[in-house]
């Protein structure tokens, strides 16, 4: 008896399955870490999905070919999922896995966001051969990041050390820490967990010390919005790999990014955690040097995530966020 339940139980679920096209393409850039998150969503979907073919299409985008200037000056976050973008387009891919700190706050028209996976660890992770912490380095040291986020948080807690760019993917940026160009660099812990180097991690920057950007931790899975010509749902596809949690924590975070503006252009950080039945949810926007903040944080229902973001974002423009940002888009462009 209990073994017709189960088995009738497996056919039931096997029914009620999305259906799944014979073949998915997922886009990704070429970088280790980005076919390690491709991967991560092949491997989920081919066990869901066993008559499925998921295979990877590598490609490389503008910003990883940019390499000698910062993103805020060549067009941020746009350049890393611009070619992802056109694959789908062109039907090459189904599906772009990105980095969601790394996805712009606006979509073109045509893509939807459709699933957001569970967050690694969202934090900052402190890197150096020679220091165990941020409190360690010398006056001058030099310390490389290429979040104008992170040189805000450390130029105003640690106005002593020298914040310099540091461009590239995870091995190039490694690369140039152990060349010595570098005291120390400031990276996303979760790279590091997802590619087995979280020993090169000295220390983890808490939150209350260093903000995470709007999304950092998480995964975001893009697709066309037009339906498809095989009559496939491919959201509902999808749908297995959304973690709700993270959802909702980052749909806050990117409604006051976009409330900003938000880019690579401007020093912003959003960071929200469903704590049980609420959400709570934490932002800030600074000058680079660190030296004029605007910060809030707000609690609320965890299924109202974008009416957080407003409200933190209005308590954040209670302490002129928006001048703040103007001072910071009018030094980008005498800098640029």
């Amino acid at each position: 008896m209990g073994s017709t339940t189960v088995k009738e139980s497996v056919l039931k679920a096997t029914e009620s399955a999305p259906k799944a096209p014979a073949k998915l393409i997922i886009a990704s850039r070429e970088s280790r870490l980005a076919m390690w998150q491709a991967e991560h969503v092949r491997d989920r979907l081919a066990a869901l999905y066993p008559h499925c073919s998921v295979e990877i299409l590598g490609m490389t985008t503008r910003g990883d070919q940019i390499l000698d200037r910062t993103l805020s000056k060549v067009g941020g976050k746009g350049l890393f999922v611009k070619e992802l973008e056109v694959a789908m387009a062109e039907g090459r891919a189904d599906l772009a896995v990105h980095s969601l700190k790394d996805m712009p706050m606006e979509l073109p028209e045509g893509f939807e966001l459709a699933a957001v996976t569970e967050r690694e660890d969202p934090r900052d992770a402190f890197v150096s051969n020679d220091y165990a912490s941020l409190d360690a380095l010398p006056a001058g040291a030099v310390v490389g990041t290429s979040s104008l986020r992170r040189q805000a948080l450390i130029s105003a807690r640690y106005p002593h050390l020298v914040i310099q760019p540091l461009r590239g993917n995870l091995d190039t940026r490694l690369g140039k820490l152990d060349r010595g160009d570098y005291a120390a660099i400031i990276l996303a812990a979760a790279g590091l967990n997802r590619l087995g180097m979280a020993g090169r991690i000295r220390a983890l920057l808490e939150p209350e010390y260093s903000l995470p950007a709007a999304g950092q931790g998480a995964m975001g899975i893009e697709i066309l919005s037009a339906p498809r010509s095989d009559g496939v749902d491919l959201r509902a596809v999808l749908a297995a790999l959304n973690h709700q949690d993270t959802e909702r924590a980052v749909m806050a975070e990117r409604k006051v990014s976009r409330i900003f503006g938000g880019s690579c252009q401007i020093p912003l950080a959003a960071f929200a955690q469903v704590e049980g039945e609420e959400l709570r949810l934490r932002a800030m926007v600074a000058t680079p040097d660190g030296k004029r903040v605007a910060s809030g944080e707000v609690r609320g229902p965890a299924d109202r995530p974008e009416l957080l973001g407003e409200q933190v974002a209005a308590l954040l423009d209670s302490q002129d966020a928006h001048g703040i940002l103007a001072a910071c888009r009018q030094e980008a462009a005498l800098d640029a």
